[in-house]
């Protein structure tokens, strides 16, 4: 398949796709969409690596959420064994369809209560997946979700890559759902990190500083399926990854750039995040 987009972040193994999934992912084929199905804990990470095995335009993300810390004991067998057993399914540049560790990273948002002690053991987890991606040389994929009208979250996560990238210098990621401001961009940006943008875009214009100062060649475009749907899709809808192209056409309007640059540049950057076999662009 020529890749022409790519969603750097979906969720086609979750119920909201239970009776069209196939049906999804053969539109994506035709409309030249490649994307990373990403896992939230043990389960969802096998699921994503079935469904990537079964396609050459999916590639899997493995990983615990921090908001199933609490559910899930982390165990780094586990996903390396998992991580190993993709392996032999093709599609990266090292042969695997595993391509990154995550989704990994710090909420404050959705906990009920946020205190030091939640905090503390989001960070261990988050570190315990740093350790892993840097083991397997994986790319992160990571969730940083901060409190209300603040950004701690980001400020906290920028302190521990910060330490981790000197352990790890070939330590790389993404940022999911970016909604920082520039300031925490560009800290993010230094660190050899992403950032990638939703459509979240298409109805708020709070990012624009953010999106336009961003160097091209750390951007990406997500969906993050079945949430958050553009506004062709109407409120309330299933999102899928068929709405990167929103997604891409809605960045190159903010940044006043050609839709043709940022929708190959958005490729390039996530076939060299992920370490994927370089395709034709159509």
């Amino acid at each position: 398949m020529t890749t022409k987009y790519f969603d750097a972040h979906c969720h086609l193994q979750f119920p909201a796709f239970a009776e069209d999934r196939e049906e999804v992912i053969a539109r994506m084929e035709e409309r030249g969409v490649a994307g990373v199905v990403v896992g939230c804990d043990y389960v969802s990470s096998q699921a994503a690596v079935a469904l990537a095995e079964r396609h050459e335009h999916l590639y899997a993300a493995i990983g615990l959420h921090p908001n199933h810390e609490s559910e899930e004991a982390f165990d780094p067998a586990a996903y390396r064994a998992l991580a190993a057993s993709a392996s032999a399914g093709g599609g990266s540049a090292s042969g695997g369809k595993v391509v990154a560790i995550g989704e990994c990273g710090l909420d404050y948002f959705r906990p009920e209560e946020v205190n030091e002690e939640v905090k503390e053991k989001q960070k261990t987890l988050l570190r315990s997946q740093i350790a892993l991606a840097a083991e397997l040389d994986k790319a992160l994929i990571i969730h940083a979700r901060p409190s209300k009208k603040t950004r701690d979250a980001y400020h906290d996560l920028i302190a521990i890559l910060t330490e981790e990238k000197e352990q790890y210098p070939n330590l790389r990621g993404d940022i999911h759902f970016f909604v920082g401001g520039e300031e925490e961009m560009r800290a993010l940006v230094a660190l050899g990190l992403t950032v990638s943008y939703t459509a979240v875009v298409t109805f708020a214009r709070e990012y624009d500083a953010a999106i336009g100062a961003a160097p091209l060649a750390s951007l990406l475009a997500e969906t993050d399926a079945p949430y958050v749907p553009p506004t062709s899709r109407g409120r309330g809808a299933r999102n899928d990854p068929l709405a990167v192209e929103d997604v891409v056409a809605k960045l190159a309007e903010i940044r006043n750039e050609p839709l043709e640059t940022v929708r190959q540049a958005t490729v390039a950057n996530a076939t060299r995040l992920f370490g994927l076999a370089a395709s034709p662009r159509g």
